[in-house]
Parts: C-alpha cells; structure tokens; sequence
C-alpha cells in the first residue's frame, strides 16, 4: 500500500468564465475541446495551468459522453493518480473519471516543488479545485460534474460544493473530516481499543501522547499507524494489485516527487505547532445547506472520522437529497465493500450530470 491516507452552457459563455476564474487553459497534451464523437474513449493525461502553475490532470473512461467524476484525492498531498487505473477501471465504462494532484502533491510538485515556508491553504486548494471543475466541465460540455471526496477531500470537497455551488450535480463522501483532525473521540477510540487488547506497545504510545489537541506535529502520524492496525483487524484488506503504480509512476524520479509532496503537505496540513490547515477546520461553520445531494459513505470500523462524527454532522446537511450508509468491515481506507458503496450510489442515486 502507498504512503497514503495519513492520512470538475455555451462555449463563449463558459470561455468567459473560464477566463474571470483564474486563466485556466490546458498544457502539454491535454486539449482544450469539447466531446464531439459520443462513445469515444478518452484516456489523456498531462499539465494544466490551475492559478498560475501547471498542476497534473489525469483523465480516462470508455465515452467522453459519460457523466465527469471528479474525483479528489485525500493526504493532502497523496493522489491516487498512480493507482486509479488499478482501482477506478470498472468505473471507466459509466464514468468519465478526472484526478488531480493537488498543489503540492505528486506530478504537481514534480513540476513545480513548493518552498517548504510558503503556505497551503484551504481557501488556495478549494480555488485550484473549482479551476480543474470547469476545466473538465468544459473539456467534455458539461454544466455540471459530480464531485466525489474522500478523507481530507471530504473537507475540501465540502468547500468545493459551496464554493461553486452550480457546478456540481452531487456531491459523493467519505471519511468525512469536520473539525480538524485527530480528534479526541479517536483517540480514545483507539486507546481503547489497545487496551482490550491487551496491546502494551501501542497503549504505551497513546498514554505518552495524552489526548489531543497537539502541538507537535509528529503526534497525529503516530497516532493514525495505531488506528490503521486496529482498523485492519477487523475490515477487508485492499487487493494488493490496487496498490502498484501505473508506468509512467514507476520511476524514481515521480517516487522523490511524491515524497517530498507528502511531506510538505502533511507539515502544512497539521502544523508545526498544531496550527496547521486541520485547525482551521469546521464545517459547521459553513452553514448547513448544500445546492445539491450529498451522500455520505462511512466506514463502520473508521478510527480515524469517527461513525458519530461524521452522522452528526450529516444530520445537520440540507440538499435536496441525502443519504448516509455505513459501510461494514471498512475502516478510513478504501477497500473493495467502500467502492461498492460509492459505486451503487453513483449508478441508482446521481443519475445524469447536466
């Protein structure tokens, strides 16, 4: 498994907006056209210029007439990008699916590194994340796409949805973040969980960090190697073949990249004193209507967002559709009983993007 989960009208008319947005325009191989061929496949990747620098789109399905999914990685700073064509390939054939290594992630930071005391910001990604919207709404003459998140893009996806509300025709999920990270109620999940077991290692860990809020930004890794361990006794392991990268990730170069990405954004995300991204999080916050469904997908055994967290605040959410399913044997990874999930409430829930 990667180092990942530490944690997308008129042609004028969207040209123009495009353009106010933040100059948005395609590089490299990844044309600017819209789908004229309905049933022709697409499978491009390559740089486009999302606020001023090159960041990496990855773009592949069976018809450039199927719905746009956008998909947004978690970390920050760990794109599924390498693997999606191991995970993701059942779902080419309804969906045109879009991935994005986020600013200071992966290809992206392979093109353009960040300096290590230059800030990342939620605002800043959320931007990036409505610039790649209408790119890929445009490229393939959509009004709408479907947004789908995950972990940390749980919470950018939220800010997303309501950034641009009219872009996007359902908003899909998981292991939702609602404020910050590494919460208490984990914490003692966990610990809890060490101690039944009789886990002397592991509860020695916990006791020696005390409970959060933290101020070392070691402190929230250490706490989420324990959480995945007791997350794996009890869900359904990813396939291993899930977790080889496509070639064009296969090299050195790309593996320094995605290292060095990881990171930068895992330090901006926590916070060298727990001031990080994370601590500015509250969803509530952001008031609690959404302009289109939302569904939510949590893992029963999820040490990491916890099942209540994440439902208290879905009781909050009003859309004009909504539904929460908790997904057993399934922790904060994805696994095969998660992607089952989304996949059915993406073919019987979502329907047609416009």
């Amino acid at each position: 498994m990667p180092r990942q989960s530490r944690l997308l009208s008129p042609l004028l008319s969207l040209s123009c907006l495009l353009l106010a947005h933040g100059a948005v325009r395609a590089a490299d191989d990844l044309a600017d056209t819209v789908c004229t061929t309905p049933g022709k496949p697409v499978d491009e990747q390559g740089y486009v210029t999302i606020g001023g620098i090159e960041q990496w789109v990855r773009i592949k399905g069976a018809s450039c007439a199927n719905p746009v999914l956008l998909l947004v990685h978690g970390g920050p700073g760990n794109p599924l990008t390498p693997y999606a064509d191991n995970i993701y390939k059942a779902w080419e054939q309804d969906f045109t699916i879009v991935q994005w290594d986020q600013r200071g992630a992966g290809k992206t930071w392979e093109r353009k590194p960040i300096d290590e005391d230059t800030p990342l910001t939620i605002d800043l990604l959320r931007d990036d994340g409505i610039a790649v919207t209408r790119y890929a709404a445009g490229r393939f003459g959509k009004r709408q796409v479907i947004l789908m998140g995950g972990s940390w893009s749980s919470a950018l996806g939220v800010h997303m949805a309501k950034g641009s509300p009219a872009s996007y025709c359902a908003f899909v999920t998981t292991g939702q973040l609602v404020q910050g990270f590494a919460q208490r109620d984990s914490y003692d999940a966990t610990l809890s969980q060490a101690r039944a077991a009789g886990d002397k290692d592991a509860v020695e860990k916990l006791e020696k960090l005390g409970p959060p809020p933290w101020t070392d930004p070691r402190n929230p890794g250490i706490l989420r190697r324990v959480t995945r361990k007791y997350e794996a006794m009890s869900t359904e392991p990813a396939p291993k073949s899930w977790w080889t990268p496509s070639p064009v990730y296969a090299t050195p170069s790309y593996e320094k990249a995605y290292e060095a990405g990881e990171d930068y954004s895992w330090l901006q995300f926590v916070g060298m004193h727990g001031d990080g991204m994370a601590s500015k999080l509250d969803l509530y916050k952001l008031g609690p209507d959404f302009a289109m469904p939302v569904y939510m997908v949590q893992g029963a055994q999820d040490l990491v967002t916890m099942p209540a967290q994440a439902k208290r605040y879905f009781d909050t959410i009003k859309a004009p559709r909504k539904e929460f399913v908790l997904v057993e044997r399934t922790g904060h990874d994805p696994n095969v009983p998660m992607l089952a999930a989304q996949y059915r409430l993406l073919k019987e829930r979502v329907g047609e993007c416009k």
